[in-house]
């Protein structure tokens, strides 16, 4: 059995653009011809790999020929590019990143790739306990991930760590905090939480035995608007250290104490030759491990 790879394309596409009539425009065929394409690829593996949703959505043997038609792209863009024949192809690289990280130390390691090759990014932002599972899938090809351990198929290397700290704005600390940070009032001060699931604030109030659910929580789902939520006042919240350095040092913000908390963070990527992935690689990896605190060496 064979997967042909106009027909894996195809499929990626649909994905990609969510409907059979996008990737029809997309592939400049019409509808019935994506309909057909899909069709005889499920005929020849004989199982489906589209839920005809709206969106579309890959099934689990669907993932499988979804990443199997990424990687031979990106095979296909550096085997023409050492042959000096790619005639200015562009590639494309999915690749999944929190937003933390999104917002202060990421575009600068694309940037410098970008400077180099042709190439574009298509980022797809989650938080960093989820990005894995957009490799396990095959929607990116590389990710920022809190995920130690390889996901199949790929291959980790560590990036530090992103350390938090519980700040708010002056006003903020001065109104709810006169006399001192406490389990007492921090069970009604209100906090800022990125979105539902995250616990960064959580975990810090854990430090304090703080009921969970015990104080309001505004949720801002956007790093740099969390950011100036809590430099506004809206709430306290943990920033990344490097995102609240400035407003420390202006005495706009002030720390609240407690036990910062550590995020170790890794470089996923599909464990396949790849000059073009692997120099997208070495620039995240080097950024991160210049701007993130060093992981603590375990002794035993």
């Amino acid at each position: 059995m064979t997967i042909p790879f106009e027909l894996a394309r195809t499929l990626a596409t649909v994905i990609e653009e969510g409907t059979l009539d996008a990737a029809a425009r997309r592939l400049h065929i019409t509808s019935s011809a994506v309909s057909q394409r899909v069709r005889a690829l499920e005929d020849q593996l004989g199982r489906v790999v589209l839920v005809r949703s709206k969106p579309v959505r890959a099934t689990p043997a669907g993932d499988a020929v979804v990443r199997l038609a990424r990687q031979l792209a990106l095979l296909e863009h550096d085997a023409l590019a050492a042959i000096g024949a790619e005639s200015g192809a562009v590639a494309s690289v999915p690749l999944a990143v929190n937003a933390d990280s999104l917002a202060t130390w990421f575009l600068a390691p694309l940037a410098r790739v970008a400077e180099r090759r042709a190439v574009v990014f298509d980022l797809h932002r989650d938080d960093q306990d989820f990005t894995a599972g957009l490799l396990e899938t095959g929607v990116v090809m590389a990710a920022v991930t809190s995920r130690e351990t390889p996901v199949a198929g790929c291959r980790v290397r560590s990036l530090g760590v992103l350390r938090y700290e519980a700040v708010a704005s002056a006003g903020f600390a001065a109104r709810w905090f006169s006399d001192g940070v406490h389990a007492g009032v921090l069970t009604s001060a209100p906090v800022v939480d990125f979105d539902r699931r995250d616990d960064l604030q959580t975990r810090w109030l854990a430090g304090f035995d703080v009921p969970v659910g015990a104080p309001p929580r505004h949720r801002v789902p956007a790093s740099q608007d969390f950011a100036t939520a809590v430099a506004l006042g809206l709430g306290w919240g943990l920033l990344p250290e490097f995102q609240s350095a400035e407003g420390l040092a202006s005495g706009a913000l002030v720390r609240l104490g407690g036990a910062p908390v550590d995020v170790p963070l890794f470089w996923q990527q599909w464990n396949l030759t790849s000059p073009l992935l692997d120099e997208v690689a070495d620039e995240v990896v080097g950024e991160g491990r210049r701007v993130l605190s060093p992981r603590p060496v375990n002794r035993r």
